[in-house]
């Protein structure tokens, strides 16, 4: 089955470029020029990948990958004009896999999209040796990707769940910022170490009742994080 694509910029050129590039590869690719739209599409189809820009008509980037990851875990790579670490920072704050920095090579856009799938298939493709992990209140559903605790839903997004599960499943295990990257984002992802402390603090946020106290998610100073 062809992989499919949603391209959302209000760049007519820029998504024009960008689906003729993609379909030569064979993928099916749909096309929006506004958040609202892309939103709609994103809520009406199943897609592989979600390429999406950061200034858009109606509603920002940020906020179509806010309301998108209420409802899915398609992976989404920002596409922006702004070059500074902040903002795309904040991107991964909201939910987003990845960013692309315009102006781009559509070569760096094509390798980046496969290599991102290609992850997502592996971890799709394996088999998990436990479906359901428990430790103390919080209990991990490995196949539909959900957290409780106590019984109550947590939603977290695709890369705060997969930093989750890897701690987890390692309890006491203490993992270096940079092997957390590596891991979870792949050893190809361009992105730094803030990136990892961005989501820990988010996750913390979600999962903790004193996010600055954790009892799950602990620092060891100087080394890393750990599952308690």
């Amino acid at each position: 089955m062809a992989q499919r694509v949603l391209v959302v910029d209000d760049e007519k050129l820029i998504v024009k470029g960008i689906r003729f590039s993609l379909e030569q590869d064979g993928m099916e690719v749909d096309c929006a020029y506004d958040g609202e739209e892309g939103l709609e599409l994103a809520r009406q189809n199943q897609y592989d990948m979600v390429l999406l820009d950061v200034m858009l008509p109606k509603m920002t980037g940020f906020e179509v990958c806010q309301q998108i990851r209420e409802f899915s875990n398609v992976p989404i790579v920002m596409l922006t004009a702004k070059g500074e670490d902040m903002d795309k920072i904040l991107g991964l704050e909201y939910g987003a896999d990845d960013y692309i920095t315009k102006p781009f090579n559509i070569l760096e856009v094509k390798a980046r999209i496969k290599a991102i799938m290609r992850r997502t298939n592996r971890k799709s493709a394996k088999k998990e040796e436990s479906k359901v992990v428990e430790r103390g209140d919080m209990r991990l559903d490995c196949e539909g990707r959900r957290v409780y605790i106590k019984d109550k839903e947590i939603n977290l997004t695709a890369k705060e769940f997969e930093l989750l599960e890897l701690l987890i499943k390692n309890p006491g295990k203490v993992y270096g910022r940079e092997n957390l990257l590596k891991l979870v984002w792949g050893s190809d992802y361009p992105g730094d170490v803030r990136t990892v402390d961005v989501h820990i603090r988010r996750l913390r946020e979600k999962i903790e009742e004193v996010p600055g106290e954790p009892a799950y998610v602990r620092t060891k100073w100087g080394v890393g994080y750990y599952f308690a």
